[in-house]
């Protein structure tokens, strides 16, 4: 039992989970149920279709066949190929990964923040790593990606084993811009959409051409269903690159469910600046400086 106890790798015996946070390797050392319930799984399922633009109804669902739009979301498949990916994955593992919350574990290329009183410092940040240089080239290759300078880089490793997960969430805009963009690794994934505004979602019959062709063939709407009993499933190819702007962005909550991670997967999540730290806003100088900083690629985890 010692010995076999001493075999047991210490991310299986240790997590960085607090609060209301748990992940499989918590919940197994506290026995019992876990401390605290899993929120209810929204009543109706929506498919993102990446050629639509729509939500559509889950199939075999109450809604099947009806849909909705659901802007604010570019997805490129095949972003980088088989090759680069499992280099820049050798890459992250050449450096510590830190254990986070529900399970997962985290690399930071960025300045430290104090979101709550709007504070941030630059020691300690020496940039993004000198492996996300091209990525971040190629991405100002794309049609909606022009211009995109990211002064943050967030690296994710999900793991079925840990029970990795992230709750739903919306993430800052005080220090954030328009653009989160993020590279799925190794496995695919589902994205999980929710809003928990009041008030109800427009449905039409569910369109089956490209964008460009549905402004006289769609109907008016006929149906609705609430918006806080909505999920939207946008699933997320290996080696896809995923915008979020708008709507998706500013008023629905994305999480990645714990059924949805089958094998290691990393996120490689990249961050802009908001208008406050741009051209003309109240924190221009040093917006400028966390550019100058971000685009020496010289970081390392922080």
């Amino acid at each position: 039992m010692a010995a076999a106890a001493a075999e047991t790798p210490e991310v299986l015996r240790e997590c960085g989970c607090k609060g209301i946070r748990t992940c499989l390797i918590c919940e197994r050392q506290r026995g019992g149920d876990p401390p605290w319930e899993l929120p209810p799984a929204k009543t109706y399922r929506f498919i993102y279709c990446s050629d639509t633009g729509w939500a559509v109804g889950a199939e075999e669902s109450d809604f099947e066949g009806w849909a909705f739009p659901f802007p604010g979301v570019m997805l490129i498949e095949d972003f980088v190929t088989q090759e680069e990916e499992a280099e820049l994955v050798r890459l992250m593992d050449r450096d510590p990964w830190k254990l986070s919350q529900s399970g997962r574990r985290k690399q930071d290329y960025g300045p430290k923040v104090n979101f709550r009183k709007q504070k941030l410092k630059t020691e300690g940040f020496c940039g993004l790593p000198s492996f996300s240089r091209e990525v971040v080239r190629r991405m100002g290759l794309y049609p909606g990606l022009e211009g995109f300078r990211p002064v943050e880089q967030c690296n994710l490793d999900y793991c079925p084993e840990r029970g990795s997960a992230i709750d739903p969430h919306l993430d800052d805009a005080w220090l954030w811009g328009e653009r989160l963009v993020s590279l799925n690794l190794l496995s695919p994934t589902v994205l999980s959409m929710c809003r928990e505004a009041p008030g109800s979602l427009l449905l039409c019959s569910a369109p089956s051409a490209a964008p460009e062709a549905l402004v006289d063939s769609v109907i008016a709407p006929s149906r609705s269903v609430l918006c806080q009993e909505v999920e939207v499933a946008i699933p997320l190819p290996a080696r896809s690159l995923l915008v979020l702007t708008g709507a998706a962005r500013h008023q629905w909550k994305h999480a990645i469910h714990r059924r949805h991670i089958e094998a290691r997967r990393v996120c490689v999540t990249f961050r802009e600046l908001s208008a406050e730290f741009g051209p003309g806003g109240g924190q221009q100088e040093l917006g400028q400086e966390l550019l100058r900083i971000a685009f020496s690629f010289q970081g390392r985890p922080v």
